[in-house]
């Protein structure tokens, strides 16, 4: 029998890649293993959520892209190639891009939001005109009384009160939709009643 005491034991680290490694978890959990997807979770989230942090600089947005950050890595685990570098460099670049994606996207939405909210209502000539220019407060009253009562209240606040519809849809607490629909059937009325061709 062959005398163990000298045969030197493994070490992980004396493989090219060991067995606890991320790229060893990561490499697993794209054959689908859950657990070692756990595994490469546990090794790597206090990296990747500082990545997406300092990205997005808000922890409760940075928590959750962290989340997509992980979901797009356990479907993207089977491409992940080792010769082009780490398994936590590729997790990072992942991350890296998911938050930039989210900052850009984030910065769209409020810039179509910032138009929105400073675009004035523009009165439609015919209507407009008739109503203001041409007729007295009787006429203009007795016209808003033909309105139903959602229908006068975001026409005047839009057109009386110089309101966008923004803003009256904060006043009366309602959805931006809503509040466009009111105004644009109760300007069909008031067309309506005063005889204007659109």
């Amino acid at each position: 029998m062959a005398d163990v005491r000298h045969i030197r034991r493994r070490r992980p680290d004396d493989d090219l890649e060991a067995v606890d490694s991320p790229a060893s978890a990561l490499r697993r959990a794209a054959k689908g293993d859950e657990a070692a997807f756990g595994e490469f979770y546990d090794m790597t989230q206090r990296r990747i959520f500082g990545v997406v942090l300092r990205v997005v600089r808000d922890r409760s947005l940075a928590e959750e892209i962290t989340q997509e950050v992980y979901v797009e890595i356990w479907r993207l685990a089977p491409r992940f190639d080792q010769q082009r570098g780490s398994a936590v460099s590729w997790a990072t670049t992942v991350a890296h891009r998911r938050a930039v994606d989210r900052v850009r996207s984030e910065q769209s939405r409020r810039d179509r939001e910032d138009r929105q909210h400073v675009t004035p209502v523009v009165v439609p000539d015919p209507v407009g005109d008739v109503v203001t220019d041409q007729l007295d407060n009787t006429r203009v009253h007795s016209a808003l009384a033909t309105l139903s009562e959602s229908q006068r209240e975001a026409v005047s606040l839009a057109y009386f009160s110089g309101y966008t519809y923004r803003e009256v849809a904060a006043v009366l607490e309602l959805p931006e939709g809503t509040v466009k629909t009111r105004i644009r059937d109760g300007l069909i009325r008031l067309r309506d009643h005063f005889g204007v061709t659109p």
